[in-house]
């Protein structure tokens, strides 16, 4: 659960439109960051083994942007969680945009490029190249795109931790109950590869499917009993009868803010303490969080419903991220910042709900790959593969 990716560049003004993704694509076509004194700041922060596949100047990246293969990428298509990682440290050293991000702007590339092609139309070109995020920004936030620059900043995208499931039926461990996609824990390891999630959705959802199916030929179908069906209408109701005076939304605002602040892109373990405490607070909260208005189209009810299972995850997150002291994939600790192969390179963290209801944390080996599954791998990879294995 310590695995959550962010994207780099999301939205972050105005309020409404907070956490909406900023597509790639703005990057990949010239995009350039800049912090509030107009640097570029992601020149400044190469990681070594990056540098042979990285821009040595402004020019060399542009012309990567415009399909020159001799060229290398600009640093601002590194990978997502150091690109996430520099924003972030950006907007805590005092040099973010007003609403704590940094800026994302096109012009420079216009300029350059309009300097090299006569006739250039900046915003014409913008508006054929990217025109979702022309339309996103001027709907939603009131802005040209084409001759303003954006405020972006990290936003959460992926999550690679989630239900355990059989690796080969995808059924978790309550027996019937199958999941798939983000919502399970897969094949993403501590960080995913862009654009495998939809083919991960493929694959083991049609493996999720096929063995539901199975389960469901093989095994009577699960009884039920009124009083449990009772209890969880009342629970489900309970928001509408409390006397209390907090409001779901403002729980659910301070529920963010303090996991971006303190269970973020960049962790220590003194602030996850702190937002452990701070949950506990929130759940006291919780009981006093009171809905008005009736059933139908009610999204305060659904807050309401929903901030039980936001608490639930973020105190996963929480305490397994505690627990892994060293930085791997997407999670990266700020008093661990080197990867601990021999100390957590073979171990999953597991977060169970013990037998006090109050949630428990263990190791747990990840079991070795079988030797003729490896074989088989290297047999497919080289087209070879046997009819046994097959």
């Amino acid at each position: 659960m310590e695995f959550v990716q962010f994207h780099p560049t999301g939205m972050i003004w105005p309020p409404s439109v907070r956490g909406i993704l900023v597509t790639e694509g703005v990057r990949g076509e010239g995009g350039v960051l800049r912090n509030s004194e107009g640097k570029r700041f992601m020149f400044g922060d190469i990681p070594e083994n990056y540098r042979p596949q990285t821009a040595k100047d402004e020019e060399e990246g542009f012309n990567y942007v415009l399909g020159d293969k001799n060229c290398n990428r600009p640093p601002e298509l590194l990978t997502r969680d150091h690109v996430a990682r520099c924003i972030v440290r950006e907007a805590r050293e005092g040099r973010g945009s007003p609403h704590g991000g940094v800026f994302l702007e096109l012009q420079t590339f216009a300029a350059w490029y309009g300097s090299k092609k006569s006739g250039f139309n900046a915003e014409a070109h913008w508006k054929k190249k990217l025109p979702s995020m022309y339309h996103q920004f001027k709907e939603l936030g009131g802005l040209d795109i084409t001759k303003e620059a954006m405020e972006v900043g990290p936003t959460t995208h992926y999550m690679m931790g989630g239900v355990r499931v059989d690796s080969d039926t995808q059924m978790s461990r309550v027996s019937g109950l199958f999941a798939a996609g983000e919502c399970a824990a897969g094949i993403n390891g501590a960080n995913r590869l862009g654009g495998n999630s939809l083919s991960d959705l493929l694959v083991l959802g049609k493996l999720a499917g096929e063995h539901a199916a199975i389960y469901a030929k093989n095994n009577p179908a699960a009884g039920t009993q009124d009083d449990q069906i009772e209890a969880a209408a009342k629970w489900a109701l309970s928001p509408f009868d409390r006397d209390g005076n907090e409001g779901p939304f403002q729980i659910m605002f301070d529920l963010q803010d303090m996991m971006q602040d303190l269970v973020g892109i960049v962790r220590k373990e003194d602030e996850m303490a702190r937002a452990l405490d701070g949950l506990e607070k929130l759940k006291s909260r919780m009981a006093k969080c009171k809905v008005e208005g009736h059933r139908e189209y009610n999204p305060g009810w659904h807050t309401a419903i929903d901030l039980h299972n936001m608490l639930i995850v973020s105190e996963g997150i929480a305490k397994a991220a505690i627990m892994r002291k060293e930085s791997r994939g997407a999670q990266f600790r700020d008093d661990y910042p080197a990867k601990n192969t021999k100390d957590f390179g073979k171990v999953n963290t597991i977060c169970w709900r013990g037998p006090d209801g109050s949630m428990q944390t263990r190791w747990e080996p990840i079991v070795p790959m079988p030797d003729e599954l490896k074989e088989a791998i290297k047999a497919e990879a080289n087209g070879v593969l046997p009819e046994e294995l097959q």
